[in-house]
């Protein structure tokens, strides 16, 4: 089954808004795209469509959340942070605001609209940002579950949604907890530590490498920030290889962070699924995956190459 992870965002926001007369949504002309549009149909008051202008936006969404509300902003991840970073910054990171920063069409799945809305450098732009949590669901259930934790936990969040239906990971009695990794499947000889869309690879790979009796465990690391470093630690000490998969670009994402975990802590060989230094074309989602090497079968392969790196 699958189901959009901005689908899931919307209905969750309506739900919120019942609950709780303090919540507030901005978008950037793009609502009906990010899936707003069905909170602004219930609650027109307190939704302000603030046109194509983000870095407005972001500077509205800090002076209500300074007037006490709980601000909900959403756009496309390739606007927001990229075309308003300094505001994001300045007027958010910097007091600490309780802005969630919710963008969606993230990576390269947005497929046809091209490179120049292909985002895939927001994460290097806002783990680094103090103050701000970073959460990437790795389906709608669990994105439901985390928007839901943004909404009841003060601060500045980031949660990075993609466009287009993506498998569900998660069965519905799923419980996510901000800042700890989820163990899909336990496994001795490899770890592969997953986030977003990847997450579903990653477990499709793994089931592939079990039928050549390559055990492999799966997490999938959804917060990004605060980072489990518990997790990661432990995985190195237990299955001595790492590898991080993710729908970004090699520097500043997953793959980094892991890497300065492991690096400071337990050293292990690692390998990296990420996109690399280079800008994707326009395409259908599914042949840019392959084309950057983002797809289980790519997974699969980096483990078997580490797993021989890690015996010799």
């Amino acid at each position: 089954m699958e189901q959009s992870t901005r689908e899931a965002y919307g209905k969750t926001l309506v739900e919120l808004g019942r609950q709780n007369p303090d919540i507030v949504v901005l978008d950037a002309d793009l609502s009906k795209s990010t899936m707003t549009s069905l909170f602004a149909k219930e609650f027109p008051q307190r939704f302000f469509d603030c046109g194509i202008a983000e870095q407005n936006m972001i500077g509205i969404a800090a002076g209500l959340a300074a007037s006490g509300k709980t601000v909900f902003v959403s756009t496309f991840a390739v606007f927001a942070p990229g075309r308003c970073f300094d505001q994001i910054r300045m007027s958010v990171a910097q007091p600490g605001q309780n802005v969630k920063i919710v963008t969606t069409h993230s990576g390269i799945t947005v497929g046809e609209d091209g490179t120049s809305h292909h985002a895939i450098e927001d994460l290097a732009l806002i783990c680094p940002l103090p103050n701000f949590t970073v959460v990437v669901p790795a389906d709608a259930t669990e994105a439901a579950q985390a928007v839901k934790v943004a909404a009841q936990t003060y601060g500045p969040f980031y949660i990075r949604l993609s466009r287009p239906k993506t498998p569900l990971v998660y069965a519905s009695d799923y419980k996510f907890t901000l800042g700890k990794a989820a163990t899909l499947r336990e496994g001795k000889d490899i770890t592969v530590i997953a986030t977003g869309i990847m997450v579903a690879a990653a477990l499709g790979a793994a089931q592939n490498l079990a039928l050549d009796g390559i055990d492999c465990r799966v997490l999938s690391m959804s917060t990004l920030k605060p980072l489990d470093r518990d997790a990661i630690v432990k995985a190195a000490m237990e299955t001595g290889a790492i590898v991080t998969a993710e729908e970004h670009l090699r520097r500043g994402g997953l793959g980094s962070a892991v890497a300065q975990i492991v690096a400071e802590q337990r050293p292990v060989p690692m390998s990296f699924i990420a996109i690399n230094d280079i800008y994707a074309k326009s395409g259908k989602a599914e042949e840019l995956l392959k084309r950057h090497r983002l797809t289980a079968a790519d997974i699969e392969s980096a483990v078997r190459s580490l797993i021989l790196k890690k015996r010799a």
